[in-house]
């Protein structure tokens, strides 16, 4: 099967869908890549490089996608600007189609895909589920977006995100809040805690809390309780009161922070409005606000969609293009993407689109010319059944006595075993030296009570509790506190003094290992 790569023609897009190793990895997989000149380029992918991977370059567009059972692309089709034709026209009929899709928003082109009988996979219906982790290009890209929308803010901010102290005077590190702790909100307080800024987060799902504070941030909370986690992933909407407590909780925060990064969506809905004019114009001059759903019309009542903008003082970036700012980078990983969904699919040997995979089925759109509507919702699976101990099988007569008798037998055996005990402790007793009675005696009660101590602790608490005895053994300290007061330059004398220094460190340590351990099993 011949895969074709297309060079992306949407303006200021310069992603590709494949890299020189992806090429290389779906030539394992069977497939024959042919990548158009000049696909690369935008994402610093030379022509040489595909072809060293195994690719053959094509630099006549309407070949590759005539010529393809595969086409591999980033965004929609669209009009292309040389040839004068929809790309969706110039599709092979009955050929597949991978890419960015929103078919929600592009009802027109998957009519036209449809009347070419092709078959069409969107990227960014990839079901958010564990198995499709490794195909989620939304994911990919969401966790670019939100890196790259530090580093933007960073360029129009005009201090440090790190706090110093220098001889020319001390400069307070920047405070950043992010809206959203999805994947690209998490990927933005990675970016903004690495460069030094303190960071607050705001989500409307408690389920992010230890999220956000694993990574260093501090999270925001309304004193109104609503859980807002909705499906996939996503948060839904909230209700009045929820979100009249919301837009204080901004409004106050506004007045302290520099920087505000918001990245709140709703799928299949409008991007909510949560940073107002009133908000934006009580921040400090210098501040920063990133709009990271811009192309849904935005968090900020300001944005504008693919514009920077000014607002008495603040900055307002509406980039619509971040993963596209960091092009090499994301390439790789929607490449990626792409491989494991074609590697899933059977690849080249293989090749089926099994609708009964969920998957497949919740990235198809088109098969084969038939628009398909939205794949059912997954079944809830059924109640796990209690299950019934076996019936114990009645025992024979001779099974009772036999049982019996392995009792009586072990009974017997505990019995000589207590006595031949007995007896050698009545002869050490006798003849022993009372200074070895007394360690003996010290000795076997220490095992008898770490016996019971070790025994009735749960195994989840063994670690913690093995460096609190062994902060316990530095009871050694006592002896060598007693020998220390002997003569200075005595070699015993030294040796205590040794073993003091070392049981103190020992204790010391044991005690603070301990308190870190016991911190983990505290929520």
């Amino acid at each position: 099967m011949k895969i074709g790569i297309i060079k992306e023609i949407k303006p200021g897009e310069r992603r590709v869908a494949a890299t020189p190793e992806t090429v290389g990895k779906l030539g394992k997989l069977g497939f024959a890549v042919t990548v158009e000149s000049g696909a690369g380029e935008g994402a610093s992918f030379r022509d040489e490089d595909y072809e060293k991977a195994g690719a053959q370059i094509e630099k006549d567009t309407a070949t590759i996608w005539s010529g393809s059972d595969i086409i591999l692309k980033v965004q929609p089709p669209d009009m292309h600007p040389q040839l004068g034709r929809h790309e969706a026209e110039l599709l092979r009929e009955k050929a597949t189609l991978v890419s960015f899709l929103w078919p929600g928003k592009n009802r027109e082109l998957i009519e036209r895909l449809a009347a070419r009988k092709a078959t069409v996979l969107a990227m960014d219906l990839i079901p958010r589920i564990t198995r499709a982790q490794k195909m989620d290009a939304l994911s990919s890209m969401a966790n670019i977006a939100g890196y790259r929308a530090v580093i933007e803010a960073a360029s129009f901010f005009g201090r440090f995100f790190t706090g110093q102290v220098t001889a020319a005077g001390k400069v307070p590190p920047a405070k950043v809040m992010v809206i959203g702790a999805g994947v690209a909100g998490l990927a933005a307080i990675g970016a903004a805690r690495g460069l030094g800024a303190i960071v607050r987060a705001f989500d409307t799902r408690p389920v992010v809390r230890e999220q956000v504070q694993s990574m260093g941030a501090e999270f925001l909370e309304v004193e109104l309780a609503e859980d807002g986690t909705g499906e996939g992933g996503y948060a839904r909407e909230m209700s009045p009161a929820f979100i009249a407590a919301e837009m204080a909780l901004f409004e106050k925060q506004a007045r302290e922070v520099d920087i505000i990064i918001t990245t709140a969506l709703i799928p299949g809905r409008a991007a909510p409005q949560l940073i107002l004019r009133s908000h934006v114009e009580q921040m400090r001059p210098g501040s920063v606000v990133v709009d990271l759903a811009a192309e849904s019309g935005g968090n900020c009542e300001l944005t504008r969609p693919g514009e920077v903008i000014n607002h008495r003082g603040v900055t307002i970036i509406g980039y619509v293009d971040l993963p596209s700012r960091l092009a090499p980078t994301a390439s790789g990983l929607y490449g990626n993407n792409l491989v494991h969904l074609l590697s899933d699919m059977g690849g080249a040997a293989k090749w089926q689109v099994n609708q009964q995979d969920e998957v497949v089925r919740g990235a198809l759109v088109v098969a084969e010319g038939e628009i398909l509507a939205p794949p059912p919702k997954p079944k809830a699976p059924p109640p796990a059944e209690a299950k019934q101990p076996a019936p114990v099988p009645a025992k024979s007569g001779k099974d009772h006595k036999s049982g019996h008798g392995d009792a009586a037998a072990s009974g017997r055996s505990q019995s000589l075993a207590l006595l031949l005990m007995a007896a050698v402790f009545l002869v050490i007793g006798l003849f022993a030296p009372p200074a070895f009675l007394a360690h003996l005696t010290v000795f076997v009660l220490a095992c008898f009570v770490g016996w019971q101590v070790v025994w009735n602790v749960t195994p989840a608490l063994h670690t913690p509790l093995m460096s609190v005895t062994n902060a316990i053994s530095g009871i050694i300290i006592v002896g060598g506190m007693l020998k220390v007061s002997g003569p200075e330059a005595a070699p015993a004398t030294i040796l205590a003094a040794v073993a003091v220094l070392l049981s103190t460190i020992n204790i010391a340590g044991g005690f603070l290992v301990t308190q870190r351990m016991l911190k983990m099993f505290r929520k």
